[in-house]
């Protein structure tokens, strides 16, 4: 195994690493004026507090307050659930007056603690705010608040004959307003691109209450600075988002997947390049799950797609989806891409399945979508989404697992798992490293900045598609330069000169 952190470059090796926490000595807490103002603007089923007047019980306040791996643990006293983009605009106006911090939250669905408030800031829930707007079945443009659930807007363009351009493991959950505040990429980015394409238009609701309205249908317009894109992946410190235009494509009217193990992770590059030209404008998922990942998955109920025999000593696996027009035309490309596969004088897999039917399709994707369940079920995880050039994704993982060993951290009395599962079409590996255990601050100390370090050695991104939160934001300088942190703070500034909006996240 290599040791990537003994070839960190030196720049990177002098830079100081520390979770400075934020103090927020210019905000003030919430108090019973402030929730009888709200009282004015929100139904009282629409605020909940621990303060006397309401006396919210704490147990109704803490999902707000807790991220769903149970990480990051929020101090919000009072958390506000508005209706309306109008009511949103006068909470934020009223906060700005009385300088009270205010976290956007979504589904709560994110790993990086970026909903979570970090001290005395109100939790300001969007999840109200749930209807579709409108939809467009001939040019597939959808407009919805930002609270709609993601399964949900699918759903609703379903009978149209369309489909979001994002897929997420956490689709059930998760609400578009806050995908797009995180960039989310997801399942279907290698077919559809990111969201800095597919979203049209955003209104938000800046830091003064103001509300800017750009929620345009428009596939054109090229009329002065493209504002919304400030706000797609601005993790709400710049504004909130409040409603959104997207771009939806036509639902594939075949869609099939194959699964197959590699005897090396080696293979995997030239896989790709072979199913790329094989496959051509039909592939629409490639995945790669590592060997641990794999065996976690079986001993939790997920598969097995191939018997124990077939996979052998198999290293890795690689999921392929193709959609497209015509399933026997699909059929056929799938089926000589397998035969050539396995035919090869220097086979580049051992074994692989085709779905043969909706039920086998749902199979072979349950497996890949269930990791982050067995991830939990395992213990608490360490979860790292970055960005690698795709020859460095097992390579990444086993320094990781080398440093765990050399710390004597490795073991059920620390750190049990190591492993890399992730989106091999846009080199985004999801390093998950599982402490048996819980968490504690000597395993994350022995994790970070060292995960960081071997990124930036490879020149990748500390944050491939979750975000920077308050998890990453002293990591932010592994990825960008001084001067484009420098004019991020600008940027900040000139939105948020009070830093009431979503304050202690992304920036350091």
């Amino acid at each position: 195994m290599i040791r990537l952190h003994n070839s960190i470059r030196p720049a990177f090796r002098s830079r100081r690493w520390a979770h400075n926490i934020p103090t927020f000595s210019h905000l003030n807490s919430v108090n019973e004026e402030d929730l009888a103002h709200f009282s004015s603007i929100l139904a009282p089923t629409s605020i909940l507090s621990t303060l006397p007047s309401i006396s919210t019980p704490a147990d109704d306040i803490a999902p707000y307050n807790v991220d769903w791996m149970g990480k990051y643990h929020g101090q919000a006293n009072s958390v506000l659930r508005p209706r309306t983009t109008q009511q949103v605009s006068e909470i934020v106006k009223y906060c700005a007056q009385r300088k009270i911090g205010i976290v956007p939250q979504g589904g709560n669905t994110g790993l990086v603690g970026g909903g979570i408030s970090l001290q005395k800031e109100i939790v300001l829930s969007l999840g109200a705010m749930n209807n579709v707007r409108s939809f467009d079945p001939v040019s597939g443009i959808l407009v919805a608040d930002a609270g709609c659930i993601l399964q949900s807007l699918s759903e609703y363009i379903a009978p149209h004959n369309h489909i979001m351009p994002l897929d997420l493991g956490a689709k059930g959950s998760c609400q578009i307003g806050g995908n797009i505040s995180t960039n989310a990429g997801g399942l279907r980015l290698l077919r559809y691109g990111s969201l800095h394409g597919t979203v049209l238009g955003l209104e938000v609701v800046l830091p003064d209450g103001t509300i800017l309205d750009q929620l345009s249908t428009l596939r054109k317009d090229n009329t002065g600075y493209d504002l919304k894109q400030l706000f797609i992946g601005g993790e709400g410190t710049l504004g909130i988002v409040t409603g959104v235009s997207i771009l939806t494509p036509p639902a594939p009217q075949a869609t099939n997947n194959i699964f197959l193990a590699l005897p090396r992770f080696d293979n995997v590059l030239p896989l790709f390049q072979t199913v790329k030209r094989q496959l051509g404008e039909i592939m629409s998922a490639f995945e790669y799950i590592d060997r641990t990942a794999y065996d976690m998955g079986l001993q939790h109920g997920l598969g097995p797609l191939l018997s124990a025999d077939e996979v052998g000593d198999s290293q890795c696996f690689v999921l392929v989806e193709t959609s497209g027009g015509n399933q026997d035309h699909d059929l056929e490309k799938l089926n000589n891409l397998l035969e050539n596969l396995l035919t090869a004088d220097e086979p580049l897999i051992n074994t692989g399945v085709l779905s043969q039917s909706p039920t086998q399709f749902n199979s072979i994707w349950a497996l890949r979508e269930g990791l982050t369940e067995c991830v939990q079920k395992e213990g608490k995880p360490y979860k790292y989404d970055v960005s690698v050039p795709l020859a460095d994704f097992q390579k990444v993982v086993d320094a990781v697992r080398e440093r765990m060993i050399s710390k004597g951290l490795y073991g059920d009395h620390a750190i049990s798992k190591v492993m890399g599962y992730g989106h091999v079409g846009d080199g985004n590996l999801h390093l998950n490293v599982i402490a048996k255990h819980g968490y504690r601050p000597e395993l994350e100390a022995a994790l970070e900045p060292f995960i960081y370090e071997i990124v930036a050695d490879r020149k990748g991104s500390v944050s491939a598609e979750h975000g920077i939160g308050s998890m990453k934001r002293d990591a932010l300088h592994y990825s960008k330069s001084d001067v484009s942190i420098d004019w991020m703070r600008k940027i900040k500034q000139t939105f948020d000169p009070l830093n009431i909006m979503n304050p202690g996240k992304v920036l350091p």
